[in-house]
C-alpha cells in the first residue's frame, strides 16, 4: 500500500495537464502552452522527489533499510495512475471505435506509461540515494 500512495501526489499534480495533453494527441487538438507544461513537469519531479523522501524516511525509521526498490517503485507507481486516467479518458472522452483504434490508443498509451514510470521512479530513486547519503555522512561513528 505505501508503494501505490507514492504515486498519488505526483499524478495529482500533473493530473489537469495530462487532460490537455491527451486532447492534444488523440482529440487533434492544439497544445500551445509548452512553457507551463515545463513548470508543470518541475512540480512532477519535486514532487516525486518529496514524496518518495519522505515514504524511504518512514520506513528507515522503523529500520526497513530495503529502501531501493521500494523508492524506485513507490515513486513510479505514478504510472499505474497514468494509465488508470488513460483508460478513463478512452471512455469517457474519445469517440473511437473498432479493436484497430483501441489496439493503438492503449499501446501507444502502454508505451508512454512505461516511459513515465522510467521517468519518475529514476526521480524518486535518485532523490533517496542523495538523501540517504547526505543524512548518513553527517553520522559520527567513534
Amino acid at each position: 500500500p505505501g508503494i501505490l500512495m507514492g504515486g498519488v501526489l505526483p499524478v495529482g499534480s500533473v493530473f489537469i495537464q495530462l487532460y490537455f495533453i491527451f486532447n492534444s494527441i488523440w482529440a487533434h487538438q492544439i497544445y500551445y502552452m509548452f512553457w507551463f507544461l515545463f513548470i508543470v513537469f518541475l512540480i512532477l519531479v519535486i514532487t516525486c522527489a518529496e514524496t518518495t523522501i519522505l515514504l524511504c524516511y518512514f520506513h528507515l525509521c522503523s529500520e526497513d533499510y530495503h529502501w531501493w526498490w521500494r523508492a524506485y517503485l513507490s515513486s513510479g507507481s505514478t504510472a499505474l495512475y497514468f494509465f488508470l486516467y488513460s483508460i478513463y479518458f478512452y471512455a469517457e472522452r474519445l469517440q473511437m471505435e473498432g479493436a484497430a483504434s483501441l489496439f493503438i490508443f492503449f499501446g501507444y498509451t502502454f508505451i508512454m506509461a512505461i516511459y513515465f514510470f522510467l521517468l519518475t521512479g529514476f526521480v524518486g530513486f535518485m532523490s533517496c540515494f542523495v538523501f540517504i547519503n547526505k543524512i548518513y555522512s553527517v553520522v559520527k561513528t567513534d
